[in-house]
């Protein structure tokens, strides 16, 4: 249907620094319905190759008005397919008493070229296994790269508190604490603050559930480097080493 299966592969879903806005004056639209289904086809996909998700859910902005070059891109996400069919999630067996569940939380500042709205991204671990992924736009507008990994840290806290909520139930024991790995230590600390700050005052009072939680005892925020963030793929376009170097450390 898409014209696509003899496509050359290429080594990455999308180009580096690549900037999408939603309409050019000189762009042509295409037909919706036909870029609408290759979008969901490859929303679908997302599900097991968490190494598309940033990628499409870029293109996944598009959808009411899809130009000719949204589709040169989705193209390349295809063509990048192409070339990785043999990639997925694996799962292995846990040694016993490693089955702890750690995520890692990170953000792209003003991500969207056209309301600048930052990207949220949280991967969670069990055991070392990835176990579930989210790649969205934030909601609310942050104005330093502080803000933007806070507000992503609290999404994380949320999913993390749910799925942990999840396997103790499946477990059948008691809650364990969630450690949630973030890359920026100033985010750490209004995580662990109740402190009001005059940075993060501005800020709507629900998205700070995760200081309860770190009070609680529910979460422990621990501070990674950018180089071993491995939310980092889920998070902006990365060069092809790097981009292959974190898709190896997420073990697809």
């Amino acid at each position: 249907m898409t014209g696509m299966a003899d496509c050359n592969s290429c080594k990455t879903p999308m180009v580096q620094r690549l900037k999408l806005h939603k309409k050019s004056e000189d762009s042509v639209l295409v037909d919706a319905t036909f870029y609408h289904s290759i979008i969901s086809s490859l929303r679908y996909l997302v599900n097991m190759r968490p190494d598309m998700a940033y990628a499409v859910g870029i293109m996944s902005r598009f959808m009411e008005k899809p130009t000719s070059q949204h589709l040169t891109v989705v193209k390349q996400i295809m063509r990048y397919i192409r070339g990785t069919l043999d990639l997925g999630c694996y799962y292995t067996r846990t040694k016993k008493g490693a089955s702890k569940l750690v995520g890692y939380s990170d953000s792209y500042l003003t991500g969207d070229v056209d309301d600048q709205k930052s990207t949220t991204r949280v991967a969670y671990f069990i055991g070392g296994n990835l176990v579930t992924w989210v790649s969205q736009k934030q909601k609310v507008m942050a104005l330093s790269l502080c803000e933007a990994k806070y507000v992503a840290a609290i999404t994380a806290a949320c999913q993390g508190i749910w799925l942990n909520r999840l396997l103790a139930d499946r477990r059948g024991q008691a809650e364990e604490e969630v450690v949630l790995k973030v890359d920026n230590k100033s985010a750490i600390s209004l995580c662990k603050n109740l402190v009001h700050h005059d940075r993060s005052k501005h800020i709507n009072t629900h998205y700070h559930f995760i200081r309860e939680c770190v009070e609680n005892g529910k979460i422990v925020v621990d501070y990674v480097t950018t180089e071993e963030q491995l939310a980092d793929i889920l998070t902006k376009l990365l060069g092809r080493v790097k981009f292959l170097e974190m898709r190896h450390k997420i073990e697809l």
